[in-house]
């Protein structure tokens, strides 16, 4: 499709936004007449609003979307007051020359203003008084027309200029804000707005043909967003408008760029296996804890509804439904609910997927033992850090059995925006007292990868995320030896001076015994054996004492300052997954043999200057399952089992 020639309609008459389908309006009303329970939480939560109950977060266009689906005057006339009486606050304060609310915090809240105000416009237009519809539209073009406009943004007689933040980067959540206010805009008054037709063509031809998917293809293979796993669920909105342009104009957006479908199995990989959180990727300002919340479900019901006839969606339906949250806990969330119900979508099993996934654009690869809820789960992070709230992690990775073990000590910040080296699970650098940091705009290659029935083996690059001199090597191997085995190799060298710090961040305080770090969480002990470099001294440090607004989490720090480059080797064992771990060198390689309690022996060994190395893995009868040299080259696993 050419740029500048969308094939896409808008309905000559109200509504235009949604319900213009007629498929969508008549599922909408059999849903609301059989009152499932979603339905019923969402009327009951508008009937309550009407009645005098301030429910949290409360949008007048739910009102209005009853209205449309039942007739109910009284929908309709609350929809009404109550917008009009937020455009009559804002016209007061432009009418002194001051700045309207909708431009608080970059113009952030402003989809959901406008996109309101749009909504109702469209929704209840011929209950609107013509005065009524001139000054909602004149309000609302003038704030989109700010948002574009940020150096000669005017409220009133007087220019307010903002920063413009990320009105042109895609990957940022601000930007599905102000996508939505200009769509909903365009499609509400297309030919009662003589800049309507201006607003279409910005979201359709300057920002989606022009920007998003161009960029979504290039820098977001597999799903996902750079933002992580918190503030990337704004992606959500951008979902919903995939699919109301769709059901508005007839014109499909969301096949436009594979980016859609593989955040789908992004989300589903990023979960942990009792389906209560994710991995904690990114700031998580909400919830620092990285609980599964309405967002995520919203998040992947709105994909459902994009692409019922995929597995994907049968799988997520039977994710959802075993999750914390299989529906919504929040009033202000109940509409997602009866908007994307789906009863008739059949649910698949979570095995069908398989245990490892690998998305190049965000640089994540998670991998769990099994779909079980008692599995193991690993998320290693190698790729791009390129947005502010990213974290400066590349090379790190978290663990997970039961409860968090190896984790993100972000978790534990009443913040959720602590993004610092010392908070991840990695090798980090110091120079005169002070952690080198990772550069931003840099990238992690991901050297390696292969994902197997015994194994799962990365090799990571970290060195490009750093741009400083002093930092002469960063590398890290894993093999994930399932179900219950990692096996960490660092290689790190810096200029005279600089020490490396093999960091670890825990829960609690654990045991240390010589060489070997202990923890019990629940039902699960790890046990994490340094096998290189031999004679160093494992360091506690509280993260409560060690910095303001931690409300938890202990970090292990085991610091090289040798003037020789560090090789670090580490085992971690899950409930006594490893009976005994032992050095097994060869010429030029630092290696382990392991002796595991279900009776199988692998030897392993890594270069010690280079990359790679060999495995050898056999059975407790002495048949050879694997042997041969760990594998090269990046091989992402398959979506799917068979």
């Amino acid at each position: 499709m050419a740029i500048g020639a969308p094939s896409y309609r808008v309905a000559a008459g109200h509504p235009r936004i949604l319900l213009a389908d007629e498929a969508t309006r008549s599922r909408l009303k059999k849903v609301l007449d059989s009152r499932s329970p979603a339905a019923g939480r969402f009327q009951d939560q508008v009937a309550g609003q009407l009645l005098g109950r301030r429910a949290y977060a409360f949008q007048p266009w739910y009102a209005a979307l009853l209205f449309q689906l039942t007739g109910d005057t009284r929908y309709a006339s609350y929809a009404i007051e109550e917008t009009d009486k937020y455009v009559a606050a804002e016209e007061e304060k432009i009418s002194r020359n001051q700045r309207a609310s909708v431009a608080g915090d970059s113009y952030l809240e402003i989809g959901q203003i406008v996109g309101n105000v749009a909504i109702v416009y469209d929704w209840c237009h011929g209950q609107l008084s013509p005065e009524q519809r001139a000054r909602w539209v004149a309000y609302a073009n003038n704030a989109v027309g700010n948002v574009w406009n940020h150096t000669g943004a005017k409220w009133g007689t007087t220019v307010y200029p903002w920063s413009g933040w990320s009105v042109d980067n895609p990957s940022n959540n601000y930007y599905y804000s102000f996508l939505r206010a200009t769509m909903l805009l365009g499609l509400a008054t297309q030919g009662e707005n003589p800049q309507a037709q201006r607003w279409l063509d910005k979201f359709r031809v300057e920002k989606m043909e022009g920007q998003l998917f161009p960029t979504f293809n290039r820098d977001l293979a597999g799903g996902g967003s750079r933002e992580g796993t918190g503030y990337g669920t704004a992606m959500k909105g951008l979902w919903q408008l995939y699919d109301w342009w769709e059901k508005s104009t007839g014109e499909r957006l969301a096949t436009r760029t594979p980016h859609t479908l593989a955040s789908m199995a992004h989300l589903i990989h990023s979960t942990v296996p009792t389906l209560d959180r994710l991995a904690p990727t990114g700031d998580h300002a909400r919830d620092s804890s990285a609980a599964l919340f309405d967002y995520h479900r919203e998040y992947l019901m709105v994909l459902q509804a994009l692409f019922p006839d995929e597995r994907l969606s049968g799988i997520a339906r039977t994710l959802l439904e075993a999750s914390s949250v299989p529906q919504m806990k929040n009033s202000f969330m109940f509409f997602a609910d009866f908007l994307y119900e789906q009863p008739d979508l059949p649910a698949r099993p979570l095995a069908e997927l398989s245990t490892a996934y690998w998305a190049s654009g965000t640089g994540q690869l998670m991998m769990r033992s099994s779909w079980e809820p008692s599995a193991t789960f690993a998320n290693f992070i190698c790729g791009p850090y390129t947005e502010s709230h990213a974290h400066r992690d590349q090379g790190s990775f978290v663990l997970f059995k039961g409860g968090w073990l190896a984790t993100d000590a972000n978790v534990y910040s009443r913040s959720g925006i602590e993004q610092d080296e010392e908070l991840h699970n990695l090798v980090r650098f110091e120079a005169g007292g002070a952690t080198i940091k990772q550069a931003y705009g840099t990238s992690c290659t991901l050297a390696a990868l292969s994902d197997q029935r015994l194994f799962t083996y990365a090799s990571a690059r970290v060195t490009p995320s750093y741009r400083n001199p002093a930092v002469l090597k960063s590398e890290r191997e894993l093999l994930f030896l399932k179900p219950d085995v990692l096996v960490v190799l660092d290689r790190a060298s810096a200029a005279a001076g600089t020490r490396r710090v093999w960091t670890l961040n825990l829960p609690s305080a654990p045991t240390l015994a010589g060489d070997t770090i202990s923890i019990t969480e629940g039902r699960t002990r790890l046990d994490v054996q340094r096998l290189a470099p031999p004679g160093l001294t494992a360091e506690l440090q509280s993260w409560p004492e060690a910095r303001k607004g931690m409300q938890g989490g202990v970090r292990v720090d085991v610091a090289d300052s040798g003037s020789a480059g560090s090789v670090f080797l580490h085992v971690f064992s899950l409930n006594g997954a490893v009976a005994s771990a032992s050095r097994s060198d060869a010429p030029g390689q630092t290696g382990v043999q392991l002796r595991l309690a279900d009776g199988r022996n692998a030897t392993l060994r890594f270069s010690t200057q280079g990359s790679g190395g060999s495995l050898e893995l056999r059975a407790a009868d002495s048949s050879t399952l694997f042997g041969g040299a760990l594998p090269t080259g990046v091989t992402p696993p398959p979506l799917f089992v068979n």
